[in-house]
């Protein structure tokens, strides 16, 4: 779990560090898995595989 320190009063600017660390480290997806059950081992290839794609897509759309 990441820990944030609040300096100044300043709890919004803590909240979006906390949210950047999360997002860097995977913990709010993790936890969203963790949520929804078990998946077969099909499914989860699959959903990897469509992430893949996803993510090449993304990445070939923002090279010049």
């Amino acid at each position: 779990m990441a820990t944030v320190v609040v300096r100044n009063g300043n709890v919004d600017g803590a909240l979006r560090t906390l949210k950047q660390k999360n997002a860097k480290d995977g913990s709010s997806k993790k936890l969203r898995e963790r949520q929804e059950g078990y998946m077969k081992p099909g499914v989860k290839k699959r959903l990897a595989q469509k992430e893949a794609i996803k993510n090449s897509k993304k990445n070939s759309r923002n090279t010049y």
